[in-house]
């Protein structure tokens, strides 16, 4: 063992935790009180779905869970094993369970590859009870997996790393002497760098300081040398103070001012910086209602089709869907009118009395909702000529109140007579 602290495993081996106690993060599985935790140490489960991001401790804990059980911990990555390998280890924990009651635990890597004839082989084990299984994937079980396999199973959602997590991995790596007992240490500045780098992936964290202290040598290493070590810029950046707040703004205003080329500039600065691309698509959807709203239509659709891309196949290959959607964002013909206009009615909602809903229209789904009134008076729009019955749906108290003012912009100055139009017929003719 000693040997292989000296370099002969990388590091993310050799400091891969052996117990419970020795887990950083997934506090919400794993805590005192998470449901994870407390089926580990039930030991009554006999197949698990690991979902989650790569470097969240998926087969640490697999292997953990092993030693407590003491179950031979059996390895195989969907990607590269047959069918064949997988089902020879299923056999094998099959004649042990029969023979001795004992079972191995299969630990099934990128299950999501398998395809739906593959993952059928696992059900009748499962269903018997003969092998402890763990399915780990980092695509979304709903749709990747069978609902045969899902059906048996327990799913539990990783998370990436905290901050915070990914400091006491530094440390951990810095000070044990399974990593380098104190023979290297990081300014603040290199600390904080590496952890953007990880974003949340302990195994990469691991690797990249790994790879600076084989690059630059042991002793104290800075943000330069960090850097240097990685290929990478070491840009000027926090994901929770100011400059993130900065940036996101430069983006956010650019868009609205239809300027495409500082919209790409502000959005590869905030992905190379190491920005969460998940806050970036939440921030284009909200843009393309804020900014854009129905002067173009398919702005919103564009910006949610990006934030699914993002979820599908993560960075770096969603960069594209997102500054695909950013330059449509510029480009598109700009309105505010919804944002103000659902201001001005929540301010209502606010600041007005909550009255009733009016009478006629309330569903009169009984005799004695119809002897009160419910329903009396409404008129079904699909019955008239124009489609719109003279009839106010607003409270009396707002009668009049007009929200949504679209403006000569896109595919709103088309809808603007059609909604003059409309606002006379509900006020019965009158002027609008």
């Amino acid at each position: 063992m000693e040997g292989l602290w000296q370099g002969k495993a990388p590091l993310p081996e050799r400091l891969r935790p052996q117990d419970l106690s020795e887990l950083v993060g997934q506090a919400h599985l794993l805590g005192e009180h998470g449901p994870l935790r407390a089926l580990i140490e039930a030991g009554s489960f006999t197949a698990l779905i690991f979902w989650g991001p790569p470097g969240t401790g998926k087969t640490t804990l697999g292997r953990i869970i092993a030693a407590r059980l003491g179950a031979k911990f059996v390895q195989a990555s969907a990607a590269l094993a047959s069918t064949s390998e997988v089902k020879k280890a299923l056999e094998s924990s099959r004649e042990l369970w029969q023979r001795t009651g004992g079972r191995d635990l299969l630990f099934l890597d990128e299950v999501h590859r398998w395809n739906r004839a593959q993952q059928d082989i696992l059900l009748p084990y499962l269903e018997e009870g003969s092998i402890v299984f763990i399915g780990a994937t980092t695509e979304n079980p709903s749709f990747a997996l069978r609902p045969a396999l899902l059906s048996r199973a327990q799913l539990f959602v990783f998370e990436p790393l905290s901050p915070g997590d990914l400091r006491e991995l530094l440390s951990r790596a810095l000070t044990d002497g399974r990593g380098y007992g104190g023979r290297v240490s990081l300014t603040p500045e290199a600390e904080s760098f590496l952890v953007r780098y990880a974003d949340g992936d302990a195994r990469r964290l691991l690797t990249a300081l790994e790879t600076a202290v084989a690059a630059e040598g042991e002793g104290k290493l800075t943000l330069a040398q960090v850097s240097r070590a990685l290929g990478r810029k070491a840009l000027r950046y926090d994901r929770a103070g100011e400059e993130h707040y900065n940036l996101i703004s430069a983006l956010h205003k650019s868009i609205r001012n239809s300027d495409v080329d500082a919209a790409l500039y502000w959005l590869a600065r905030m992905l190379e910086s190491g920005e969460d691309p998940r806050y970036l698509a939440r921030r284009l959807v909200r843009i393309a209602s804020e900014d854009v709203g129905l002067a173009d239509p398919h702005a919103l659709r564009l910006a949610v089709a990006a934030a699914q891309a993002v979820e599908q196949v993560g960075l770096p290959e969603c960069e594209l869907a997102l500054a695909q959607a950013a330059v449509y964002l510029a480009l598109a013909p700009k309105s505010n009118a919804l944002y103000t206009g659902y201001a001005a009615a929540k301010r209502d909602v606010q600041e007005t009395i909550d009255e009733p809903v009016p009478l006629h229209l309330r569903n009169p789904v009984t005799g004695t909702m119809r002897e009160l009134g419910y329903g009396k008076g409404y008129q079904y729009a699909h019955d008239l000529p124009e489609g719109v019955a003279p009839m106010e749906c607003l409270p009396p108290g707002l009668v009049g109140r007009e929200y949504y003012r679209p403006k000569e912009a896109g595919w709103e100055a088309r809808v603007r007579e059609r909604l003059r139009e409309l606002r006379r017929l509900i006020r019965g003719n009158k002027q609008a």
